[in-house]
Parts: structure tokens; sequence; C-alpha cells
């Protein structure tokens, strides 16, 4: 129940459109920029969910993407679902490859059965409105601004040294 790193970089390039829902498109690459991604990584998401409804691109002049729908509307699973198939909605815990069931429940049945259930109840009513405040003050924490240098990056080679330092 945990979501894959494309999952969450999913929910993190929605909510910065969302935040910015009455503006024009947006193209791919600065919001990759924003998001602090690839920008063909990024590009793969976001067709999968241009395909699934949740986006609308468009290319020329005045293209990039956009939300399908209202931030209001579009709940969490309709961005995770496509990206996570039927992993979005666990199985049992202890038998994965079975659905849970009452009639044969497994020992951890129970308890799982109330986590899954508020996950469940998670993705399918927090909507991108809930959580788009402050999409831009925190994304690019602690990664370096485009174009600039890493204090890595910046410094000279030392000389007679391979790589992994080891000579």
């Amino acid at each position: 129940m945990v979501f894959t790193a494309t999952s969450t970089l999913a929910i993190r390039a929605l909510v910065h459109l969302a935040a910015r829902e009455e503006e024009a498109a947006t193209l791919g690459r600065d919001l990759a920029a924003e998001v602090g991604v690839p920008a063909p990584y990024l590009a793969k998401v976001l067709a999968t969910l241009a395909r699934a409804g949740v986006l609308t691109a468009s290319r020329g002049a005045r293209g990039g993407y956009r939300l399908a729908r209202p931030a209001a509307t579009i709940a969490l699973i309709e961005i995770v679902e496509p990206i996570e198939g039927k992993r979005v909605r666990p199985g049992c815990l202890l038998r994965p490859e079975q659905p849970c069931q009452e009639d044969r429940a497994c020992s951890a049945h129970s308890a799982w059965a109330q986590a899954k259930a508020a996950y469940l109840e998670f993705l399918e009513k927090t909507t991108l409105s809930d959580i788009r405040g402050g999409a831009g003050e925190h994304s690019r924490a602690g990664r370096p601004t485009p174009g600039r240098k890493t204090r890595r990056e910046a410094r000279p080679p030392v000389r007679g040294r391979r790589a992994g330092g080891v000579t």
C-alpha cells in the first residue's frame, strides 16, 4: 500500500497542474523542471494519465498539459490506478495472489481489511483540490537548481585517481 516512485511523481506533477488550473497549458519540460525529474520520464507518466482521461495533452504554440476536469473532481485513485494497475487494490496479505475472502480468511484478515479500507477510502475520497496547497513550495527541496552544478560536479578532478578513488 505504499505508492511507487512513479505514482508519487504523477501525484506531484498533477498537484502542480492543479495549482495553476486557470492558467494556460504547461509544457512538459517546464513541469519536469518544477517537479525535479527528467522530462522524458515525466512525459511517459503524463501520457499514461492522458490515456486514462485525467489530463489533456496538446501540441503546438499553445500546447502542453492541462487537467481534463476541475481538480475538485479528480480523485487520487484516478491518478494512481492507471500507473499501479491492480496493485492499487491489494489482495490478501498472506496470500497476495488471491483476493481477500471472508469465508476463507487468513490470520491477518481483520487487521489487513481495516488498513486496506482506510487506504482505498483515502484514494477514492481525496481529490487533487484537497492536496494542491503549497505545490511549488517544497518541490525542489534538497535538489540542485537546474543548470547549476552540484559541489561534486564543480570540483576539479583529482589527478592520479581512477573512478572510484582507487589508483
